[in-house]
């Protein structure tokens, strides 16, 4: 990324030299992200400002170019870069079927199949759980949702690197990513849009992205998101393994613990995620203990750090009362070692047995000599 921000600083819209060179490394980074998701031409990659862009330029666009169409279908687990536009949407009289979740965070098929209809403008499913790693079979959501007329998009921030994608062959129209889950610069990300789709831009201005993204091209952010996606796709196979096992060895030690259980489908998951919940603990007082040790865990969704609220997903998933509040979720990669999960593992049994001992006396106070009486 080093050059572009200062020797090759042309602007990649400009027709001159110095224009011309960033060009091409715009278009390597294309190239990139079509080797990454299984994209059949280069022009059905459009460089966003990230996820949350992308999400909103997918449906929003949608509810447009879908005439006589006004209906959204999407899940009640979804990031809040879908549901906060839902909810918005809503006051502008856009109707939108929330499918619900098993308590393994798995969606209702059926459910999803009979929410969509005549008036379904788009489907949008994560292809993978922020929280719980949960896996959504959204290559047979987009056959459904195509047999009803609709469009299908799919937030797969969390699933971009870490699982295989093809979208050639799949009936996925849009799908949104950004660069900072695969380790690359925060600030960037893309938008799918498979060739055909009738697109309106959320952002209008100059010809950029064949017009349907105007702005001046972020151009060290894409280079970034170029290397970052050409590492993942080299390293696909071996990090799902690798740190599929790390993550296996996190839970299971964890578990031994007792008084506490893993959250989400542990059939079909990302590799990388883990969410445990602890009974009658607060996860809040566990992940400051751990911050205190130098170890980063969060409590659901970072986008939504500083709420008291218990996690809509785990919500959702009606997650028992006594452990609703104790949700801690640990994020691995292939920087990841096994000498840190196990660090994490010794330093988490400590902090669990104290926060215990400390609520059993808290539940249990000494009797007050004083208040002894004869």
């Amino acid at each position: 990324m080093l050059p572009f921000f200062t020797e090759q600083f042309g602007n990649a819209s400009s027709t001159h030299a110095f224009g011309n060179k960033v060009a091409d490394a715009v278009m390597k980074a294309r190239r990139s992200l079509k080797a990454l998701l299984g994209v059949a031409y280069d022009h059905e990659i459009v460089f966003t400002s990230g996820g949350t862009e992308s999400n909103n330029a997918a449906i929003l666009s949608a509810l447009v170019t879908q005439q006589g169409r006004d209906e959204i279908v999407t899940t009640s687990v979804e990031h809040q870069a879908i549901l906060t536009l839902v909810k918005q949407l809503a006051t502008r009289g856009v109707k939108t079927h929330l499918i619900p979740v098993d308590s393994c965070g798995r969606l209702d098929v059926e459910a999803f199949r009979w929410a969509l209809g005549p008036r379904t403008a788009i489907a949008s499913v994560m292809w993978a759980n922020n929280e719980t790693g949960t896996i959504f079979p959204v290559e047979a959501l987009a056959k459904m949702a195509h047999a009803s007329g609709a469009l299908f998009h799919t937030d797969a921030v969390q699933a971009v690197g870490r699982v295989p994608i093809d979208l050639k062959l799949s009936d996925i129209d849009m799908l949104s990513m950004s660069a900072h889950k695969l380790h690359g610069p925060k600030g960037v990300g893309a938008l799918y849009l498979r060739k055909g789709t009738k697109f309106r831009p959320l952002i209008w201005g100059g010809g950029q992205e064949r017009q349907r993204r105007g702005g001046t091209e972020n151009v060290p952010g894409i280079v970034g998101l170029s290397k970052a996606a050409k590492l993942a796709s080299e390293r696909l196979e071996w990090e799902r393994v690798r740190v599929g096992a790390l993550r296996d060895r996190l839970e299971q030690a964890t578990l031994q613990n007792g008084h506490c259980m893993v959250l989400g489908d542990v059939s079909s998951r990302l590799p990388n995620t883990a969410n445990i919940a602890f009974e009658h603990l607060e996860g809040e007082a566990i992940a400051h203990h751990l911050n205190k040790a130098g170890i980063a865990v969060s409590l659901g969704s970072a986008c939504s750090s500083g709420s008291i609220e218990p996690s809509h997903v785990l919500r959702a998933m009606n997650v028992p009362a006594n452990s609703l509040r104790g949700a801690v979720r640990f994020s691995l990669s292939h920087e990841t070692t096994v000498e840190e999960v196990d660090r994490v593992v010794r330093t988490l049994s400590d902090i669990v047995a104290h926060l215990r001992s400390m609520s059993r006396e808290h539940a249990n106070p000494a009797s007050d000599p004083s208040d002894s009486r004869s």
